[in-house]
This record gives structure tokens, sequence and C-alpha cells, in this order.
């Protein structure tokens, strides 16, 4: 019997994602520092708050995050646990069709505003084209998500980031999952006058050659794809019907199969 397990992308078995929201005017320096070390992040923005003072122009969205993911925070940031059902199919809606004319892609991410959520609107959340929604209950653990529609982090990156982060990148057991899940608002950098802490982080980050830097959604269709592997009964071959390429670990063997098609497994 072969030994098949999922890896990220090349056999690595860790990834690091980043999240911030709001959309404020901080994210240029952000930016330019993740693209810099080669880090990628999700951005969650309110689309009825563009070209507010302090946020980010509309005139600028598609060309600033670039090679990050835009991804939804509700139209107007309401306390949604707290609004009726019309408003926050409203406030998502809205939200979407005004970022995707920006980002020019499907928006299929959403962070919840004030972390506030419950059971009923998650229920609504599939509905409306969100495949995930980010809380604001970091675990500070680096497990991977067990419900996509209440996606913990691992830590806020006030909240012992740099220690987190030498435990994350010394990990090495590669019969696990790992992920790093960072998130924050970047104008928090310049209220703390701590930029320093996510330069010295993203330093760290860069050097690491056995972590998969990834965004929200990239991970999400990562893992949905792995999900659609059509395996044969004797563990033989397996075809990928996704156009998303897939990684294995096959008896210690990384073997790559490639979108739309069908490999044996040696």
């Amino acid at each position: 019997m072969k030994r098949i397990i999922m890896t990220f992308p090349d056999g690595k078995n860790k990834v690091l994602t980043l999240s911030y929201d709001d959309g404020k005017i901080a994210d240029r320096k952000l930016v330019n520092l993740f693209n810099h070390y080669g880090l990628k992040a999700t951005f969650h923005m309110n689309g009825g708050l563009l070209d507010q003072p302090e946020r980010i122009p509309s005139s600028e969205v598609s060309t600033l995050y670039q090679g990050h993911e835009i991804a939804c925070h509700t139209f107007t940031h309401p306390t949604m646990a707290r609004c009726p059902e019309m408003n926050i199919v409203e406030e998502i809606i809205e939200d979407r069709k005004t970022l995707e004319v920006l980002a020019g892609y499907p928006v299929r991410g959403l962070s919840y505003p004030n972390g506030s959520f419950d059971q009923r609107v998650k229920s609504i959340l599939p509905s409306l084209g969100i495949a995930y929604s980010r809380t604001v209950n970091s675990t500070g653990s680096f497990a991977m998500p067990q419900d996509l529609l209440e996606w913990n982090p691992t830590c806020h990156h006030k909240k012992n980031l740099l220690h987190l982060a030498t435990e994350f990148f010394n990990l090495h057991k590669t019969q696990y999952l790992y992920m790093l899940y960072v998130w924050g608002h970047s104008y928090e950098f310049d209220s703390d006058d701590n930029w320093d802490v996510i330069e010295n982080f993203s330093q760290m980050a860069e050097k690491q050659n056995d972590i998969w830097f990834a965004t929200n959604i990239q991970i999400v269709d990562y893992l949905f794809a792995f999900q659609q592997l059509q395996f044969s009964a004797s563990g033989e071959f397996v075809y990928n019907p996704s156009v998303q390429c897939v990684w294995l670990n096959v008896n210690q063997h990384v073997i790559e199969v490639t979108g739309g098609s069908q490999v044996k497994l040696n």
C-alpha cells in the first residue's frame, strides 16, 4: 500500500499568509515591504469607504495590490451579528461588486468587520460567493483551518509575532502541515511606531526556503484542488480534474500532479 499525503507546492509542508484590514494609506508602505521580501498578503477592504480621507483611493487599488489578494470587509464595516439578513446580504454583495471592478477577478474572501459574526452570518456566506472568512480570534497555533468560514489566525502582529515566527521557522516534522497566519491593520504600525517589527519579521521569513508564501485564497483553492483529486482504488495513479497543480508525497517522494492530467504514482 502506498503512503500518499498532500503537501504544499514543491513538497513544502509549511505555509505563511498575512491578512490586513481596512485599506488605509499605510497599506502603501506595507505592500512595498512585502513585495521587497517576496511575501504574499490578503487585503480586506470596504468598497463603500474607498476614496475617503486616510483610505487608499479606488484609482490606486488595482496597481497597488497587484500580486496580492483583494478581499471583502463589507461595504460599510457594520457589526454584522447585529444586522438583519437583508443588510448582511447587501453589505457583502455591494462590497464584492465594487472591489471586483477594481480587482478584475472574482473577490471570494472576507474578514468579519469588528470581528463580529454568528452562525446566522456564516450560513449566508456560501450563497453570496464567499469561500472563507477570517476572524480576530488568534489561536497562537500553527494548525490548518478546520472551518474556512471561521478561519482563526495564529496571531495579530502585536502579539509575540517574532517569538511565534521563530518557533514556526524551526518546525521540521514533515508528517504535519503547518500554517502561520498573521493579521492586523497597517495603520497600527504608524500609531505604534513599530514598523521594525514587521520588517524584521519579513527579513526572517525571506531567508526560509521551506515555506510556501501564499494569499488566503491561494490556500483555499489549493485545499479544494486536493479534495477534487480522483485516486484509483489501487493507488497506482491519480487524475486531477482542476487547473490547479497539486503536489503529493508518495512514499517519501514528491510528485506534482498538474492540472487536467493523470499521473502514475510511482
